[in-house]
């Protein structure tokens, strides 16, 4: 399993927020970045998926963590830059012929590589899940790469038309790719992937989406797919991947991936 963590305006970090640490081998920043405790209800998603006797990657992608820009610069400065430059960064990527959700996917496919070269792993039984903006990068990559046979998103799904003009300003250039609605809408890049399951959480009360947008996405995606394939389902929370979410991915990955496992 790819496990991949969020935007969280928050960049110094990036996966050691799905992860618990041995004690006092935390990695520096982790206790300033308040999105475990705010948006993943203090749990360690990864780890607690791994207890479940799953294999699990959680890697920092472009940007965020060990892939941020500045090694040195403490965290709560480098956030506040962060916030400021993603949109300098995007434009640069444009200027290069790709774009940031584009250099966040190379990093994505390149952890799930690594992911199935290891011998711990069953290369026929990869999946990927994530939260908001993990949520995004993980339609992307089982979108761009057939080896995901299930996968899971959290509080981001809607249709691109319902986010104009209010909602465009609180989503990231993850969500943002240029040209992206030529391709197809945001539920309609399911359509693309080879996974045979999938499962995707709205949150209903998210202020960063309409809910009549995530209500015709969760129409739109039950008319695209066949009864079986596609899971959708209703939270009424805000933006976060509650305990209680977290417990409905790892349960639809257990059937869908891990039926063959002993705990």
């Amino acid at each position: 399993m790819l496990a991949l963590h969020c935007h969280a305006g928050q960049k110094y970090t990036g996966a050691s927020r799905l992860i618990t640490f041995p004690d006092n081998q935390s990695e520096p920043g982790i206790e300033t970045d308040p999105a475990r405790h705010d948006l993943y209800d203090g749990r360690s998603a990864a780890t607690d998926l791994a207890r479940d006797g799953f294999a699990v990657l959680a890697h920092d992608t472009f940007s965020w963590g060990s892939r941020r820009f500045s090694l040195d610069t403490p965290p709560e400065v480098y956030n506040a830059a962060a916030a400021v430059h993603e949109s300098t960064i995007a434009k640069a990527a444009g200027l290069i012929g790709t774009s940031f959700a584009g250099m966040v996917a190379h990093d994505d496919l390149a952890a799930l590589s690594v992911l199935e070269s290891l011998p711990e792993v069953d290369a026929s039984r990869l999946g990927c899940f994530g939260f908001s903006g993990g949520g995004g990068r993980a339609l992307m990559l089982a979108a761009l790469s057939p080896k995901i046979r299930s996968y899971a998103i959290t509080a981001m799904m809607t249709t691109f038309s319902s986010l104009l003009p209010a909602y465009l300003d609180a989503h990231s250039w993850l969500l943002q790719t240029p040209g992206l609605w030529k391709v197809a809408d945001w539920p309609e890049l399911t359509t693309h992937s080879s996974a045979e399951q999938f499962l995707i959480q709205f949150a209903s009360r998210d202020p960063l989406f309409p809910e009549q947008g995530m209500r015709d996405a969760d129409k739109l995606l039950n008319s695209l797919h066949d009864t079986g394939s596609y899971t959708g389902s209703f939270w009424p929370v805000e933006h976060r991947f509650s305990a209680d979410m977290q417990r409905q991915v790892f349960d639809f990955f257990y059937k869908t991936l891990g039926n063959e496992i002993t705990l």
